[in-house]
């Protein structure tokens, strides 16, 4: 008994617990910094089975897969001082465990505070339509901008995307009225340019008309055909305006010629 209590074998049962504690398992995504002494060892370990001798070392676990970190709403007042709410979505991931640890103390909080001052900033010098309306460009224009910066962390902005804008219930209703306009400009444009169009065809057809005296006469049978096809009981006959322009010429020469007698009796 006394033999399995004996120095040697307690050591050794300290020793092989201090080396099982000493394993450590990292996963494909994870990568540990080790710090030996207060110092850093020049790669990051992992993945899979490393030593981490405590108290000579510590290690800090860093994850390396994309991160999903949301924008709170900010009030921001654009270029031509409409005063909106807007948050955003920014997708980031560590590229470099060893500057994510060293080079700043939270590098999702710092991210996030970036990401939160760079959207007001950025969107202030955009107006109300090209927020709502070329939104990708700004989208571009953040993610450039905060990776920038986020590049000496070992952070990389994969992307940022404008998640909402909220609008005051008065520049809504303003926006609508402007939207009710612009459709009804275009349906005047679109209307007077087939009034021209038809203006055009009609020039020609008349044209070709009075050219060829008897296609008025086909016009008209084929007019006929059409209005027989109704099955109606009125038949309109169209007569041509320079046979009423002729029989009111002959009045007119009939009554100038009456008076004349007239005057000589």
């Amino acid at each position: 008994m006394q033999s399995l209590l004996s120095p040697a074998a307690i050591m050794v049962a300290i020793l092989v617990i201090y080396f099982l504690s000493s394993i450590k398992i990292l996963r494909e995504y994870e990568r540990g910094v080790i710090f030996r002494l207060g110092r850093v060892l020049p790669k990051p370990k992992g993945p899979g089975i490393i030593l981490v001798f405590a108290p000579v070392d510590r290690m800090v676990r860093i994850s390396l897969r994309i991160d999903t970190l949301e924008v709170p709403a900010q009030d921001v007042v654009t270029h031509d001082n409409v005063t909106v709410k807007v948050n955003a979505v920014v997708f980031f991931r560590v590229i470099d465990a060893r500057l994510a640890v060293l080079e700043v103390a939270n590098f999702l909080y710092a991210t996030s505070q970036l990401a939160q001052t760079t959207l007001r900033s950025i969107l202030g010098e955009a107006e109300l339509d090209e927020l709502l309306s070329q939104r990708d460009r700004l989208n571009l224009r953040l993610q450039s901008i905060i990776d920038r910066q986020t590049e000496a962390w070992g952070v990389k902005v994969v992307l940022v995307e404008v998640k909402q804008v909220d609008l005051a219930e008065q520049m809504i209703r303003a926006i609508a009225r402007q939207a009710e306009a612009e459709r009804e400009r275009r349906a005047k444009i679109i209307h007077a340019e087939g009034e021209y169009s038809a203006a055009e065809k009609l020039s020609l057809a008349a044209e070709v008309l009075q050219h060829q005296p008897a296609a008025i006469q086909l016009r008209y049978l084929q007019t006929l055909v059409e209005i027989g096809t109704e099955k109606n009981t009125t038949i309109v006959f169209p007569l041509p305006v320079d046979i009423v322009s002729s029989m009111a010429r002959v009045l007119e020469l009939a009554a100038k010629g009456d008076g004349q007698r007239k005057i000589a009796a």
